[in-house]
């Protein structure tokens, strides 16, 4: 008899659930929001450019980077894109506003990292995007970027080159040494150098790594790299080379030495923070061979001024 009743018991249950399931499954879906201003879509690229630091900086931010404003989705309640600047790849969420033939954004990165803070910006006549972006920390080195940005579409092409005209110096990382000048004499004979007991016929030179022309010549996604390709190369020139690789991929670099290289090159685009899934064989036989040089290259210093 008990057996009976419990069977009685899961029948009813398994009915229940059954019906409840239902009447889950009839219910009428939440209509989607349609989608707004679909041809704003896809990434807005340009300088980011510093507007305002902290009193004590010890600017140790770079005056201008390269950034990507990606906006993937535009409703009548939310908005939602990414932000790709200097290593850091931040989802952006807010909202939208239209005013006569005036679009306005103010959209928010997270808030949990201490680079975060929030963008706002227009889009005018759908081919610049003109804006702020304000830090949520006070205390950041840089507390406000400007920014006027165009539409970009991203594509690998291997065959991208930097171009020739640019000099290519490594002005983050100068080497100070003192240098002997000569003393220049008045027509009295007088020495007229400023007595200074530690320096008197010396003074402190700014000197730069300065890449050779191989970075422009050499490309390293499309010819695979042998010994002799490399052997002559300074440090400089193979650090460049194999993270020419990367920037053609849409790497967004957070190392400022590297950046410094890129920032200004119109083909490049920030766009991913790891391509290593993209590589191609022979990018990958590439940047083996260029980091085992690396460590035992050295590089030659110039007086060259910024």
């Amino acid at each position: 008899m008990k057996n009976c009743f419990y069977l009685l018991f899961a029948v009813l249950l398994f009915s229940c659930n059954s019906k409840e399931k239902k009447a889950v499954e009839n219910l009428p879906s939440k209509p989607q929001e349609q989608e707004l201003m679909t041809e704003l879509y896809g990434s807005w690229v340009g300088d980011f450019i510093a507007e305002e630091r902290s009193n004590d900086s010890g600017e140790t931010e770079m005056y201008s980077n390269k950034i990507n404003i990606s906006i993937k989705k535009i409703t009548s309640s939310e908005v939602t894109g990414r932000s790709i600047v200097a290593g850091n790849n931040r989802p952006l969420t807010g909202r939208m506003t239209k005013k006569g033939d005036k679009v306005h954004f103010i959209l928010n990165e997270p808030g949990d990292d201490k680079n975060d803070g929030f963008f706002d910006f227009e889009i005018k006549n759908d081919t610049l995007l003109v804006g702020m972006w304000t830090a949520n920390n006070p205390n950041k080195d840089v507390r406000k970027r400007s920014f006027t940005l165009t539409k970009k579409e991203f594509r690998y092409n291997p065959y991208v080159m930097l171009p020739e005209e640019g000099m290519y110096v490594d002005y983050q990382n100068p080497k100070i040494e003192k240098i002997k000048y000569e003393k220049e004499e008045s027509e009295d004979g007088e020495n007229t150098a400023i007595e200074n007991d530690e320096t008197d016929g010396y003074e402190n030179a700014s000197l730069y790594r300065v890449a050779s022309e191989k970075i422009v010549t050499l490309n390293s996604s499309i010819q695979k790299f042998k010994e002799s390709d490399l052997k002559n190369l300074k440090k400089i020139d193979l650090q460049i080379l194999r993270n020419t690789i990367f920037a053609r991929h849409g790497f967004s670099f957070k190392t400022k030495t590297i950046r410094q290289f890129f920032n200004q090159v119109e083909w490049y685009i920030p766009m991913y923070t790891n391509v290593n899934d993209k590589l191609t064989p022979v990018e990958k036989s590439n940047i083996a061979i260029l980091k085992r040089f690396e460590k035992y290259a050295e590089d030659n210093y110039d007086s060259f001024g910024r």
